[in-house]
């Protein structure tokens, strides 16, 4: 009876990292510039149109006379308050980053 049993292989270790310079290091970490993070003009302009959808869609939903009747619309209205308070808080927090001149 013949087993086919996995034979335990050798995998080449890779090359270790040359030293780090410590005086260097902020030339390993750069992060990418993307388009609307936080800390630029464009994340500002866009926290700034979450925030007025948002208060768009919460005048919808409070207009309606069936507000108070259903549960699960008393819920969306909660998460739109809780929407435009996040949408508020990054879009100062970009301002701030803004006048500083730093990126979050």
């Amino acid at each position: 009876m013949v087993m086919n049993i996995s034979r335990s292989m050798v995998h080449p270790v890779p090359e270790l990292p040359p030293a780090i310079d410590v005086n260097n290091l902020h030339q390993l970490v750069k992060m990418k510039n993307i388009q609307g993070m936080l800390g630029t003009k464009g994340g500002l302009k866009l926290r700034l149109i979450q925030f007025v959808f948002v208060v768009i869609s919460f005048s919808v939903m409070i207009s309606t006379s069936d507000v108070q009747s259903v549960s699960a619309f008393r819920f969306l209205v909660v998460v739109v308050g809780l929407q435009s308070v996040w949408s508020l808080t990054m879009s100062v927090i970009d301002v701030y980053a803004l006048l500083v001149g730093r990126r979050i």
